[in-house]
């Protein structure tokens, strides 16, 4: 099972039809960039506060990585990947400091689901 389904069904949890489908616009091949960074921001922004802390992001890299890497090593390459994008530890990320980062142009922005 994919380890981010939990997340996803968090989110969408509640939804009506309408907001429903327009969750999964997100993963149409014609859906824009920002409608894609939106979601991803979303997926990280568990507690949908607006804000994205360190400790967030270290939440969902440890659902993708699982124990292929110890938490001590995720802490240090997501420490260095924020300080090389210009962010500390402490830093939050808001949705346009997503959008600043990833959506810069050549960033290939394609969501597979896979269909069990």
């Amino acid at each position: 099972m994919n380890p981010l389904s939990q997340r996803l069904l968090k989110m969408v949890d509640g939804l009506n039809f309408k907001d429903f489908v327009a969750f999964l616009s997100a993963f149409s091949a014609k859906a824009s960039v920002q409608m894609k960074i939106k979601l991803i921001f979303k997926v990280y922004d568990s507690d949908g506060n607006g804000k994205v802390s360190f400790n967030d992001i270290l939440e969902v890299l440890r659902d993708l990585s699982g124990s292929f890497i110890s938490d001590n090593q995720r802490e240090q390459v997501l420490t260095q990947l924020l300080k090389e994008a210009g962010y500390s530890k402490d830093s939050y990320l808001t949705l346009d400091d997503f959008i600043k980062v990833l959506g810069s142009p050549g960033l290939k922005m394609e969501v597979e689901v896979p269909v069990d």
